[in-house]
């Protein structure tokens, strides 16, 4: 074994007992954790849904999640009319996005665009960045402004029921940059008074990026090892779009609900056996 291997090694096993140790104060948060949901037969409430012709946004389509959950929508056909909103056209070969509608907007400068978040009913906000990758100002400019803009615009604009991609642990008095601005915008989007305001809180997602994120992916592969022991810990990206989905037409009686980790794998099995 070379030095290499042997340090690799080393690092390993700390990391195994490192998790361990996190099993068991991620096992009481997720059991403490409000999850479960009613028997839903979705064929029947896609059905009702498509009859009310309603339409939708996409914020951040050309991200991880934004791309499955685009790919999950057009597959179902759910909406009348499906718009992604963002800063460049994206281009698709497969011919289920051939009647996409899309916008292009700069977003330093989103209230010129106010157009182009009239008129849908229901929005999905996937945008986001990285403080490695734009610095802390370009972090909270994106994160933050950018998606508070966006949820001004589109409640504005007659938006009834606005989706919120954010992260396991947001609170806007954490003292981490990242957990803070995530909690800051949840609170500050609140505040427009959606009819219905749902908030994703999903832990690591597991995902093959385009771009690289050595820390994201080493933590990946631990806990893609570990994922059905540690399932507060971790979720497949495909979960969380597809909880979005069936949550949508769902249509539950919460004005602002916060779905949890374990609440969007749940949700995401529904959709997944049907």
């Amino acid at each position: 074994m070379n030095l290499f291997d042997s340090s690799c090694s080393r690092v390993f096993g700390l990391l195994t007992v490192f998790i361990a140790l996190l099993a068991v104060v991620f096992h009481y948060m997720e059991n403490s954790e409000s999850a479960e949901y009613p028997r839903m037969d979705l064929a029947a409430l896609a059905e009702n849904f498509k009859q009310k012709n309603k339409t939708c946004f996409i914020l951040g389509a050309s991200g991880e999640t934004g791309k499955v959950l685009l790919k999950e929508i057009v597959q179902r056909k759910i909406f009348s009319k499906v718009t992604l909103i963002g800063r460049r056209k994206l281009n698709f070969e497969d011919q289920i996005y051939e009647n996409l509608v899309q916008e292009v907007v700069d977003f330093e400068k989103l209230e010129e665009y106010a157009a182009a978040f009239q008129g849908h009913d229901v929005g999905y906000c996937c945008l986001g960045t990285t403080k490695a990758k734009a610095g802390t100002e370009g972090f909270i400019r994106v994160d933050h402004d950018y998606v508070l803009k966006s949820a001004e615009l589109a409640k504005a604009g007659g938006c009834t029921h606005f989706h919120l991609e954010s992260s396991r642990g947001a609170n806007k008095a954490s003292s981490f940059l990242y957990l803070k601005t995530k909690g800051q915008v949840e609170a500050d989007i609140e505040e427009l008074g959606f009819e219905r305001y749902s908030i994703y809180r999903p832990g690591v997602l597991l995902v093959n990026r385009e771009e690289s994120r050595p820390a994201e992916w080493l933590a990946q592969r631990f806990l893609s090892a570990v994922s059905s022991m540690l399932p507060a810990m971790s979720i497949p990206i495909t979960s969380v779009a597809r909880a979005m989905v069936v949550n949508t037409l769902w249509e539950g009686e919460k004005k602002t609900e916060v779905l949890e980790n374990k609440a969007i794998f749940n949700l995401s099995k529904i959709g997944e056996k049907q």
